[in-house]
């Protein structure tokens, strides 16, 4: 970016801190079960997946984590192979890369049939680097691959399509982040049984998408979302 622009990049930040509303993560049980197992086929016990990660983990913009990502997730999967889904979730509100890698990836099961991976906006917005980025994100992919068969990662949203942060910074995020999903896709490469799904430009990002305070997404966003990430599993 042009270090003119750095001052407008400033100003900008400051009044997306000031003026952005703070949504609490979703409430409700942190895991459940989705689907009947009366319905499944003979011999096919419930799925078991687990999602990690930041604010978007958390459900930052519903109020259940039946409404977020996780439960979104749950379903499309439970449809999509007709067995139930036993989900659980370890999300944190501002949480980095290094915050999972040490707080929340431990907490975790083993066993896991898949797990995803919702990270990076806040390794964006703490300025970290791409060297302690991938560091982590190393650490963090290669214990989700110990436990689940599949591990999924998606790559940082598109700061410029949020409705809440001003065209200038959000240029200036999005290239921040797109160095840093550089160095996702080649982390995931390096570790079997490991997808990075890209987001940028992934979806039509309307209106609709985003939670009152115009940055985590609704729950049709998080439905939309889902689906894009369910669809990258090898069922």
């Amino acid at each position: 970016m042009n270090p003119l622009l750095i001052p407008v990049v400033a100003a900008q930040a400051v009044y997306v801190r000031l003026s952005t509303e703070t949504v609490p993560p979703a409430g409700g049980p942190d895991s459940g079960t989705v689907g009947e197992t009366a319905g499944a086929a003979a011999g096919a016990g419930p799925l078991r997946i687990a999602v990690v990660g930041e604010s978007t983990a958390a459900g930052c913009g519903v109020e259940r984590h039946e409404d977020g990502f996780t439960g979104q997730f749950a379903r499309e999967l439970s449809a999509r192979t007709g067995r139930p889904v036993d989900w659980s979730v370890l999300g944190r509100y501002g949480a980095t890369a290094r915050r999972i890698r040490y707080r929340l990836v431990p907490e975790l099961d083993a066993g896991l049939h898949v797990a995803a991976l919702l990270a990076g906006v806040n390794d964006v917005l703490t300025r970290r680097s791409p060297q302690d980025w991938g560091d982590d994100l190393a650490a963090v992919v290669g214990e989700l691959a110990r436990r689940a068969d599949q591990v999924l990662v998606t790559g940082i949203p598109p700061f410029g399509e949020f409705p809440s942060i001003p065209k200038t910074l959000g240029r200036y995020l999005g290239e921040r982040a797109a160095v840093l999903d550089e160095v996702a896709q080649r982390v995931c490469s390096e570790v079997h049984g490991v997808t990075w799904i890209p987001s940028a430009n992934v979806l039509p990002m309307g209106p609709d998408f985003f939670a009152r305070d115009r940055f985590h997404p609704s729950a049709q966003g998080y439905r939309e979302w889902a689906q894009v990430v369910a669809g990258k599993v090898a069922l």
